[in-house]
C-alpha cells in the first residue's frame, strides 16, 4: 500500500498493479483493454508500463511496446479528477527516458482524431502527424498516426 504523505512519483507497474490498471482503464479509457490484455502488458519484458499513485489509487499511467529501436505507445490515461495537472506529461517524459536508455530513437502512437486534449498534449511533447487510419476505432473513428524522434538529451524533461 502506498503512503498518502509521499509526493507523487512515477513508478514501474507490474502484475501487482493489474487491478489498479483495470480500474483506471475503465474510468479513463472506457475499458480499452480486458484483463488478459493488461496481464500481457504488465508482464512482457519488451513493454514499459509506468504509473503515478495518489495514496493507493492509480491516477495516471502510460504504457509502450519496444519494437527494435522504436517505442510504440499503447495506452496513456489520467483519472478525470486529476487531469490538467501535468501527470500525462510526467508519465510520457519518464517513458521516453526509459525507452531512450533501452536504445529507442523514436516513438509513435495512434490517437483518435476527435481527442483534442490528447492531440494538444502530444503536440506539446513534439509529436508530428505522419498519417491516418480510417475506421481504426470500434466506433468507426479515424486514428491519427504521430511520431517523435528522441534527442540526445532525452534525459531532460519535456
Amino acid at each position: 500500500m502506498r503512503s498518502c504523505v509521499s509526493p507523487l512519483e512515477v513508478i514501474s507497474l507490474n502484475q501487482e498493479n493489474l487491478n489498479a490498471c483495470l480500474k483506471l482503464d475503465e474510468i479513463a479509457l472506457k475499458g480499452l483493454w480486458n484483463k488478459s490484455q493488461w496481464e500481457k502488458e504488465l508482464s512482457d519484458s519488451r513493454r514499459l508500463c509506468l504509473g503515478i499513485f495518489d495514496c493507493s489509487n492509480l491516477i495516471a499511467m502510460g504504457c509502450g511496446w519496444i519494437v527494435v529501436d522504436e517505442l510504440h505507445l499503447t495506452a496513456i490515461a489520467v483519472h478525470p479528477k486529476h487531469r490538467c495537472r501535468g501527470l500525462a506529461k510526467e508519465v510520457l517524459s519518464n517513458l521516453f527516458k526509459k525507452a531512450h536508455q533501452k536504445g529507442c530513437t523514436r516513438v509513435t502512437l495512434e490517437v483518435k482524431s476527435n481527442n483534442s486534449a490528447a492531440l494538444c498534449l502530444y503536440k506539446s511533447c513534439g509529436f508530428k502527424t505522419a498519417g491516418y487510419r480510417s475506421n481504426y476505432y470500434k466506433d468507426g473513428s479515424e486514428a491519427i498516426i504521430q511520431w517523435r524522434s528522441f534527442s540526445s538529451q532525452e534525459g531532460e524533461s519535456l
